[in-house]
């Protein structure tokens, strides 16, 4: 069975994607204006893939015998557009750095499914981050 660090580490991964599926889904309602409109959908589509991704680690935690969270990392909406972007780049950053902390993890316990899964996540994790940090280029 998996230990109690990859199991933390899970849960935190977890609650990030909750976080940032609330957060993005929030900036895509709230987000006006001409700059915005070009944004608005990416910000849609990108929340329903970390929704993905929560349901995915949750499941995989859940198999592991734990019982998930239902609890977000600290949500932040932001005031401006440029506001929100740096912070969903600072957020897909952190997510990089956890997924690949989980991925060493997993791979020391021999948990190639868990290993897969973040793989998998992160590869997805790292285009969000390209697209925030294009986004921050043209605002």
């Amino acid at each position: 069975m998996a230990s109690k660090e990859l199991m933390d580490l899970m849960n935190k991964g977890i609650a990030s994607e909750l976080q940032v599926s609330i957060q993005y889904m929030w900036q895509h309602v709230l987000w006006s204006g001409v700059k915005g409109m070009a944004v608005k959908e990416e910000l849609k589509a990108i929340a329903i893939q970390e929704m993905k991704h929560a349901e995915a680690i949750a499941e995989r935690f859940n198999y592991l015998g734990g019982i998930p969270t239902t609890k977000p990392e600290p949500i932040f909406v932001g005031k401006t557009l440029q506001d929100m972007i740096t912070q969903n780049k600072k957020d897909e950053e952190n997510a990089i750095k956890l997924y690949k902390q989980i991925i060493q993890v997993a791979g020391k316990e021999g948990d190639e499914t868990t290993k897969q899964l973040f793989r998998n996540i992160l590869s997805e994790e790292e285009d969000h981050h390209d697209t925030f940090a294009t986004l921050l280029e043209e605002i």
